[in-house]
């Protein structure tokens, strides 16, 4: 065991911060009071062990990487954490305990925008976060078996209202619905079914549906094989201050676009 002793050692040797992703609150006391100089973030959906230092997990984010992508994006934003430090990341992999170690600097950690995605958006956080749920769950489950394709275009609606048009009646017009209340998310789901994209306000207010996007997708640059729904949310999030979301009929995933850029993709399946 020597050898396996030593490299575990070298992944948290010398390390100044260390992210627990969702611990409980033993785990937690037991890294207070270890006594070392590195600090302990917390990175959960709220801060139930009464952390010092926290950032607010929106997704479960299955996918390890990036849930250690937002975590460490999150920590470099609050100062927390040093673009040159060295940081030890805790993290449930295949059960509920703490079963995996990440060492990783800071400054060689590719940032994505993911954590920027969700707190410094026009949008509400919050919302961003319903909008995801709709779409992970119609990517689940899709309209009667089948899949199903979806366009979200949420925040700066009286911008993207300007950039669109629409393709048939609008059935959020004079109505006063929100993304997030089950009855509502039962509705863009069957709406889901029709062409057009949907127009959710800031505060997370359903604007419109059947909306046809015209930015010009002139220099929008997407990865290949993507279709129409990508092209538009790439370009009218490049076009205004609006974050987009878009459930691929294609190959099931669950797709977000900020300024023009693809910034974090989710297989629906793994939720």
């Amino acid at each position: 065991m020597t050898a396996l002793e030593d490299l575990s050692a070298d992944v948290v040797a010398d390390v100044d911060a260390t992210l627990l992703f969702s611990p409980s609150v033993s785990t937690y006391e037991t890294f207070e009071d270890d006594g070392g100089e590195e600090t302990t973030v917390v990175v959960a959906p709220e801060n139930t062990v009464e952390a010092e230092h926290y950032v607010e997990l929106p997704l479960e984010f299955t996918d390890v990487t990036g849930r250690i992508r937002f975590g460490l994006e999150g920590a470099v934003e609050q100062d927390l954490v040093g673009d040159e430090d060295v940081v030890a990341c805790v993290t449930t992999l295949f059960d509920d305990g703490m079963d995996t170690v990440v060492r990783v600097h800071a400054d060689e950690f590719t940032r994505a925008g993911v954590y920027d995605l969700f707190v410094n958006s026009r949008a509400e956080a919050a919302v961003i976060r319903d909008v995801f749920e709709v779409a992970i769950e119609l990517g689940k489950k899709g309209q009667k078996g089948k899949r199903v394709g979806a366009l979200f275009v949420v925040g700066d609606a009286g911008k993207v209202m300007n950039k669109s048009r629409p393709l048939s009646y609008n059935p959020f017009e004079k109505s006063h619905v929100h993304v997030g209340d089950p009855i509502v998310n039962v509705m863009l789901k069957e709406f889901s079914r029709l062409d057009g994209a949907f127009v959710i306000s800031d505060s997370g207010k359903i604007v419109s549906a059947y909306r046809y996007l015209e930015p010009s997708a002139e220099g929008v640059d997407i990865p290949k094989g993507l279709g129409a729904r990508h092209m538009a949310a790439g370009a009218v999030t490049r076009d205004t201050n609006a974050v987009a979301i878009v459930l691929s009929e294609s190959d099931g995933m669950v797709r977000a676009f900020k300024a023009g850029e693809l910034i974090l993709e989710i297989d629906p399946e793994e939720y």
